[in-house]
């Protein structure tokens, strides 16, 4: 079942004057077409001006869509009576944390998004356990979120945005701002969430390890969706992927520029293991 559906989705950025007349007209969305499974790991690529994070904001209720349709959870967010149902299906993280913490002790911030529900307070802290035990923070649920790391601060935004208990959580390039041990924390915490909570993720980024384990990928180029496929169809166009620009991970461009020089090797290698995998049966045949 499709959690989220995106039809002919178009969304402009209306430029006017000091007199308020139109003076440009941006299209950020440009006839997007996206379906996500309910409990599917999904990334949205692409680079900054993509339309990636416009799309974001529309499954959040955040912006609302110049035309086309756009149904989350089997609600149209163009109408105005379902958007606060709509945000309590469709969690969001940003890419700064400290625009999203505001209490001053960890689990009191967790517990924030609870009690504006108006969730009881016994299951409030039920929730606030729940969530710091799923993304690894529960020891310093008594910190001040001041004194931890960026990967911890995103860790405890993620566990504020769970404690919602959503279906759905959009993250917009949530490691932009981290170290490369605070992105693979996390990206861990993330995976953990979809693969055992069933949570289904939607990843907005631009860092193509982060993609490696989605189930499905779709690349976004000025508001058109590019490309789309699972990440092994993805990453096997190393030269369409360049041509727009965009990386491939380390390992894969690897692999196809040993595969370039005359070595026996799939497309599409993802990881350090299939590459040894692979160079060993070419070695062998």
């Amino acid at each position: 079942m499709n959690i989220i559906k995106a039809i002919n989705l178009v969304h402009e950025f209306i430029k006017r004057d000091e007199e308020n007349n139109v003076v440009g007209i941006t299209k950020a969305l440009d006839n997007v077409d996206i379906e996500i499974k309910e409990g599917d790991f999904v990334a949205v690529l692409g680079h900054n001006g993509s339309g990636k994070s416009t799309f974001a904001k529309h499954i959040n209720a955040l912006l609302s869509p110049t035309s086309g349709t756009l149904i989350v959870d089997g609600k149209d967010v163009l109408q105005a009576s379902n958007r606060l149902d709509i945000r309590k299906k469709a969690g969001m993280v940003f890419q700064n944390p400290d625009n999203q913490i505001i209490a001053s002790i960890v689990e009191e911030d967790v517990g924030f998004g609870p009690e504006n529900l108006g969730i009881p307070t016994d299951e409030i802290w039920e929730r606030v356990d729940r969530s710091l035990k799923t993304v690894g923070m529960t020891e310093y649920r008594k910190h001040s979120p001041n004194k931890l790391s960026g990967g911890q601060k995103q860790r405890v935004a993620i566990a504020g945005v769970v404690a919602m208990e959503p279906k759905c959580i959009i993250l917009d390039e949530p490691t932009a701002m981290l170290d490369p041990n605070g992105r693979k924390e996390v990206i861990e915490a993330i995976t953990e969430l979809n693969k055992k909570k069933n949570i289904t993720v939607i990843l907005i980024t631009h860092y193509m390890e982060e993609v490696v384990n989605a189930d499905y990928v779709y690349v976004m180029e000025k508001g058109k969706v590019i490309m789309k496929g699972v990440p092994r169809e993805i990453f096997s166009q190393v030269e369409t992927l360049k041509k727009h620009r965009l990386d491939v991970p380390q390992i894969t461009l690897l692999a196809h520029e040993l595969k370039q020089s005359g070595l026996n090797i799939p497309d599409g290698i993802l990881t350090r293991e299939e590459l040894i995998d692979a160079l060993l049966k070419a070695s062998q045949g």
